[in-house]
């Protein structure tokens, strides 16, 4: 193997809990059936899941596909020798995906990674979806422990500040890049607002998405998930 960037790719974040998160990486990598296209999230505990998928693939000779939602992923499965398609060629089969929070009726907040619009399109295109968590991500209400995150369209930043003010935000932060000046800019090109609410009502997310110059938002409500838990030890 070439010893090039893609092929000394390390994951760059600690990763918390690993012990339980191998656990339900290997129930994602056990649901893999020849054939599948998988959608694939992004996070620890998915990069986890592909390295069991991985392992499959090369033991028991499996042909899937991954269609991922951000470069990150991407490039993992590229070093994994998981072979990649796109929306324009197929749809997935089941996907997995990580969260931020949960709450009691499978409601999610998303987006700490900045890939929500992908992970969003992607959910909404598969039929079956795993939400893969540990149990610190598990709240009674969202917005407990994190912000919504909105994806914006550059020049419609202040026009869609003023919109979610009128929703009842009481707090919007433009999200600061880390190791470049200035704000994120996401895959997209597009800047992410983090938001607070004193209240995160079921019409929310659609109320957020009617608003000009809005992408997407990180909020995830009546969406048919199943939430499997990776405990901690």
């Amino acid at each position: 193997m070439d010893n090039n960037l893609i092929n000394t790719l390390e994951w760059s974040s600690q990763i918390i809990n690993p012990a339980g998160k191998q656990k339900v990486a290997q129930q994602i990598a056990e649901k893999v059936k020849d054939g599948d296209v998988l959608g694939v999230g992004s996070g620890s505990t998915v990069y986890m899941a592909l390295l069991a998928i991985a392992e499959r693939i090369k033991a028991e000779k499996l042909n899937i596909l991954a269609i991922p939602t951000s470069l990150e992923i991407t490039m993992f499965c590229s070093k994994l020798g998981i072979p990649l398609t796109t929306l324009f060629e197929h749809t997935p089969d089941w996907l997995f995906d990580g969260a931020d929070e949960v709450d009691p009726n499978n409601g999610l907040i998303k987006g700490r990674g900045g890939a929500m619009f992908k992970e969003k399109l992607l959910i909404s295109s598969s039929p079956l979806n795993y939400i893969i968590v540990d149990s610190s991500k598990r709240v009674d209400k969202l917005g407990t422990n994190f912000p919504i995150p909105i994806e914006v369209f550059p020049q419609a930043l202040l026009h869609v500040e003023a919109e979610l003010k009128k929703l009842g935000a009481n707090s919007i932060v433009l999200r600061p890049a880390k190791g470049k000046d200035g704000p994120i800019i996401t895959e997209n090109n597009n800047l992410i607002l983090d938001c607070r609410f004193d209240e995160v009502k079921n019409t929310l997310e659609r109320d957020i998405k009617t608003i000009t110059g809005v992408i997407e938002s990180g909020l995830f409500i009546g969406y048919d998930l199943k939430i499997l838990t990776a405990e901690n030890d």
